[in-house]
Order: C-alpha cells, then sequence, then structure tokens
C-alpha cells in the first residue's frame, strides 16, 4: 500500500485517490474542455481514465509525491486532481491542476495548487517547481501568477507550444 498524506485548506481535503473516485474521474476526463490543454488534448474514454489514475497512483510508490484527487469538505464531493507531476521526459517537478467543469471558477485550483507547493517545499524540499502551460491557456495561467509563477520561458514540449512557470519557496522570495 502506498502511503499518501491527506493535505487539508480551509474548503478542500487532497486524499489518494481512489475507487470511490473513479466514476467522477472518468467523467472528467471524459468531458473535452478537462483535457484540451493536456496531452494529445483529446478526451480519455473509461479504460484510458483507468490507466490514468493508475499511472498517478504509480508516480506516488516510483516518486513518493504525485497528485491528489481534490474533495470539498462540506459535501466530500471529487471535484478534480491537483498535485505534483514528474514522470520520465518532464522538464522539471510540476505542478498541475485539472478540475470537474462545474467546479471551476471557485478557487479551487488555486486553494489545492498552493497545499500542493507547500508540500513541495516544506516535505519535499524541492528547490523549485514548474507548471508546463500550453500557450491557449489563459485559465491556468491566471491560476500559475495567483500562486506566485512567473513565466521563465517558452517551449516546445509534446509538440506544443508550452509556456514554462517557474515557482520558488517562499524563503527564495524573502
Amino acid at each position: 500500500m502506498i502511503d499518501i498524506p491527506t493535505l487539508e485548506t480551509e474548503r478542500l481535503r487532497l486524499t489518494a485517490l481512489g475507487d470511490r473516485h473513479f466514476e467522477a474521474y472518468a467523467s472528467m476526463l471524459a468531458d473535452p474542455s478537462s483535457t484540451r490543454f493536456v496531452g494529445d488534448g483529446e478526451p480519455l474514454d473509461r479504460m484510458n481514465a483507468w490507466r490514468s489514475m493508475a499511472m498517478l497512483l504509480g508516480h506516488w510508490a516510483l516518486r513518493g509525491y504525485g497528485m491528489w484527487a481534490v474533495e470539498r469538505k462540506d459535501t466530500g464531493a471529487f471535484i478534480g486532481r491537483v498535485g505534483l507531476h514528474h514522470p520520465e521526459g518532464w522538464p522539471d517537478l510540476e505542478v498541475g491542476w485539472m478540475l470537474m467543469p462545474d467546479q471551476r471558477h471557485h478557487g479551487y485550483a488555486t486553494e489545492a495548487g498552493r497545499a500542493a507547493l507547500g508540500f513541495a517545499f516544506g516535505t519535499l524540499k524541492a528547490p523549485r517547481a514548474i507548471s508546463l502551460i500550453r500557450l491557449e491557456n489563459s485559465v491556468s495561467e491566471r491560476v500559475a501568477r495567483r500562486l506566485g509563477g512567473r513565466q521563465a520561458t517558452t517551449i516546445d514540449f509534446l509538440g506544443n507550444t508550452t509556456l514554462v512557470y517557474l515557482y520558488h519557496p517562499p524563503e527564495a522570495d524573502a
């Protein structure tokens, strides 16, 4: 069993992805608005949503960190995934987010992203983190800026023009 810590914020619980999240997770990944800026931009069927969840859980086993399921504390409802990602071929430790369509624009990505960065810098002692954001994804750019990220460069990543937002630990800003 993988030991995945639970993080709590004012409104959210970041917890291990599990079977109880799968229906909502598969629904999120089947929605074109959720996947248009991720991977090849195509929605995923149930089998590939399962593979995605398994990969994210395996990331915890291989790296000791990863993506969390995000639940609203008031209802327990799954609202998305947020966390840390650094699979083979990635340029650096990434903080990323994806929320259910009806849960966007409530500040949840920023709130959960802040907790994930706190884990990266506080627990993992990471020297930096990045967010990889497709050029057209202005909503995620705003989240990255609210999290304290600054655009460092633009790269071609997985065949797409991608902005690299850079984060440093809070003491690095002092």
